[in-house]
């Protein structure tokens, strides 16, 4: 019995450390690519700056082609929310929230209870050519019912590799329409 005690003992000690230590560990999540592209800021911004070119290029789209897709507005506040079937393209929001051609563009998205987050293209010019920098930022606890925030925490950990391939794909798309 005591024995057992001890287990049981340890287990719960173990669960404790583990969910307090989701709590004090960084929650800040960066994820980036960049590709250079063959072609000038103002063609490579053409194919970013508007949701309706996106499904051109963005690897979700391929993903679910279905995806129920609604667009509104023009420019800086433009909306797009989108609802899947797949888990890995889901439901959200993304909205325009700074628009500076042919230079840059941030965008917010909403996820409903899976969080929020930033996603910023940066066009930097490079020797007659266009480096494009892809980022998403987000606090993985911020929008989370605080009994899931340890779990985000750590799911936070693997975004990077989750996330970065499909940056890494849709940039791929982008170039080869850019350059077309």
């Amino acid at each position: 019995m005591s024995l057992l005690k001890k287990v049981v003992g340890t287990l719960i000690g173990l669960v404790v450390l583990v969910v307090t230590a989701g709590f004090l560990l960084p929650s800040n999540v960066h994820v980036e690519r960049d590709l250079l592209m063959n072609a000038e800021p103002s063609e490579v911004f053409a194919w970013v700056r508007d949701f309706h070119a996106w499904d051109a290029w963005s690897p979700w789209a391929q993903m679910d082609p279905d995806a129920a897709l609604q667009i509104t507005g023009t420019g800086l506040g433009q909306t797009m929310t989108w609802s899947s079937e797949n888990p890995q393209v889901g439901q959200g929001s993304q909205t325009i929230v700074n628009l500076d051609a042919p230079n840059l563009l941030k965008t917010h998205l909403d996820f409903g209870n899976q969080g929020v987050a930033d996603a910023t293209f940066r066009l930097v010019p490079e020797d007659g050519k266009t480096r494009v920098v892809w980022s998403l930022d987000t606090d993985s606890r911020e929008g989370m019912p605080l009994w899931q925030q340890p779990v985000s925490t750590y799911f936070g950990f693997a975004m990077d590799a989750m996330i970065g391939k499909d940056y890494e794909a849709g940039l791929q798309n982008l170039k080869a329409l850019a350059e077309s």
